[in-house]
């Protein structure tokens, strides 16, 4: 089993900033996305957050959750999300890998703090993207959960997020509509 990048947590903690089994958002409003973002140390300070700003973060974080969902993915909400990564400059920094003197591949230094906050979820979702750990983050089929976790399963087959939970859920759902009498059978 193997545990997490800080990338693959740092996207894991994104995703999950919507509950959806308690109604709940943490980047409800600028106000809920500038504290997320000084929270996580993606900014050095609570920023000001713009209404573009904020649109661009659902936009991303909907994308984000709809590429570690369902083998059915809906092709429009990927690309509203593309439509914010390519505003996102990333510079790749040959000496920076070298040195160990951070991630080779980061926001370009001249983005305001919201942008290079974003920028930097970019970076972490292009290492995932490269290298493959994404398959080991999955988000729970439920549709009254819809939780992003992470499989460390020795052959990523996990499938809910809690099996005690949303798991047996779905298994006693099964096993009711299996043995549920229609009218005419009753007979």
């Amino acid at each position: 089993m193997t545990d997490p990048s800080a990338q693959a947590e740092l996207i894991t903690a994104f995703a999950n900033t919507v509950d959806i089994e308690d109604e709940t958002d943490a980047l409800a409003d600028t106000a809920g996305l500038a504290r997320w973002l000084a929270d996580t140390g993606l900014t050095t300070s609570t920023p000001v957050v713009t209404a573009e700003d904020h649109d661009r973060c659902h936009r991303f974080r909907s994308g984000v959750r709809e590429l570690l969902g369902t083998e059915n993915q809906r092709a429009h909400v990927l690309a509203e999300a593309d439509s914010v990564l390519h505003e996102l400059p990333l510079l790749v920094s040959a000496s920076a890998a070298l040195q160990d003197d951070g991630p080779a591949l980061r926001p370009a230094p001249e983005l305001p703090a919201v942008p290079r906050a974003f920028a930097t979820l970019a970076s972490a979702l292009a290492v995932l993207l490269i290298t493959g750990e994404i398959e080991r983050i999955k988000r729970c089929p439920a549709e009254d959960c819809g939780w992003v976790f992470w499989d460390n399963s020795k052959n990523r087959s996990r499938r809910w997020c809690s099996m005690r939970v949303c798991g047996n859920r779905n298994k006693a759902r099964s096993f009711a509509s299996r043995n549920r009498r229609s009218p005419d059978s009753a007979r």
